[in-house]
């Protein structure tokens, strides 16, 4: 298997390119962004206010980040692993509407995401749970923080990453999902060990 790497700003010619089961990594600039910050963007675009990053091409990570401050006030990484993504459903057009082209995270996102995946160009990554520290050694820095008043987790947080991953990819632009098979099957198998009576 060849090794795919994402440069960003990420072209959606790239993703529509990549099929579910593909093994991705993440080179340049990655914003991490949990529930409250896509509540805060929501909020900025329904004002008609500037957002504080400009999300075309980006890759967007479902995670909450530990980071330790340094004596000269930046910031390194010290750990990074996905949260779970399925949260962040409600804003699957609007992620696509604001040109982000990976999304990365845990457990698989629904219908309005494998919907919008297709629509706008994007693919959902699937990165590995309990992996916090072998994540944390792809990226090189942290850039910039936003909204820190949300707390660590939730903040918006700006990365430079080397060679972030590997990430599955487990939703592609066309309409596959690795989840929604596991789900079939899953049923498939309690309805033929469980028979309705």
């Amino acid at each position: 298997m060849s090794k795919i790497i994402l440069t960003t700003p990420i072209r959606e010619e790239d993703v529509r390119q990549l099929q579910v089961g593909d093994v991705v990594y993440i080179k340049g600039r990655i914003f991490t962004a949990r529930d409250m910050a896509h509540l805060n963007i929501r909020h900025l675009l329904e004002a008609q206010k500037p957002l504080p990053k400009n999300f075309a091409g980006a890759a967007v990570f479902h995670a909450g980040p530990v980071c330790l401050k340094n004596s000269d006030g930046t910031w390194r990484l010290n750990v990074i692993g996905p949260t779970t993504s399925i949260r962040m459903e409600p804003y699957a057009d609007m992620v696509g509407q604001l040109g982000e082209k990976a999304v990365i995270g845990k457990g698989g996102m629904g219908a309005d995401t494998l919907k919008a995946c297709k629509t706008y160009g994007y693919v959902y990554l699937q990165a590995a749970p309990g992996c916090a520290a072998k994540l944390a050694g792809g990226i090189n820095s942290v850039v910039d923080v936003t909204w820190f008043d949300l707390g660590m987790p939730e903040a918006l947080w700006e990365l430079d990453a080397r060679e972030f991953g590997p990430l599955v990819v487990g939703m592609d632009t066309h309409q596959n999902s690795i989840y929604k098979t596991l789900n079939e099957a899953a049923f498939k198998k309690l309805d033929s060990l469980y028979p309705a009576v």
